[in-house]
């Protein structure tokens, strides 16, 4: 396995350790969860670099980059929920075209086609870690007893221009491959 692999498969398993102190108590948990995130988020962008500098771009990575990118960031979505921080129905528009996307990959693998990351679906991916950032970053102050009242407007407006990119990406997505689907 080369190292841009290495490093999507590390960001799964950042995943697990970034969840384990979001929902510790305290700023420290909360300012060691962002870090997680800002270093899963970092082997995103660092494994592509990889691959195409190095010209070691594989079908593992083509496939699993976004899936890993899928894990980390729903993981903080549904934990959002969770802590009752953004509301389900933004979280479930997201889920949705990540499932159809996916799913659409899945047929065409069984056309032995693999359908790369897009450039829309980067873009959604960076807004989507954006608003995790947003996020965390609120939590910290609200945990450091830093709480003003504009953060939950600040979020909801991150999650709104995340499920904007979402739909946008996911439909140019599927217009763009919609010859394999035929």
């Amino acid at each position: 396995m080369n190292l841009p692999n290495k490093l999507t498969v590390s960001r799964i398993i950042l995943t697990a350790v970034f969840l384990l102190f979001l929902f510790g108590h305290g700023p420290a948990y909360k300012a060691a969860a962002l870090f997680i995130f800002l270093l899963a988020a970092l082997t995103d962008l660092l494994d592509g670099y990889l691959a195409r500098t190095r010209n070691v771009i594989t079908d593992f990575g083509r496939l699993m980059d976004p899936i890993a990118d899928k894990v980390l960031t729903l993981s903080a979505f549904f934990a959002f929920i969770e802590m009752e921080l953004i509301p389900a129905w933004m979280v479930i528009i997201i889920v949705m075209r990540e499932l159809v996307i996916t799913g659409l990959r899945i047929l065409a693998l069984t056309k032995k086609v693999v359908l790369p990351a897009e450039e829309g679906g980067k873009h959604k991916t960076v807004s989507q870690m954006f608003a995790i950032i947003i996020i965390l970053v609120s939590l910290i102050m609200k945990d450091a007893g830093f709480n003003p009242s504009f953060m939950e407007t600040v979020i909801y407006i991150a999650m709104l221009i995340t499920v904007a990119f979402t739909l946008i990406s996911g439909s140019t997505f599927f217009y763009r491959n919609r010859a394999v689907f035929k």
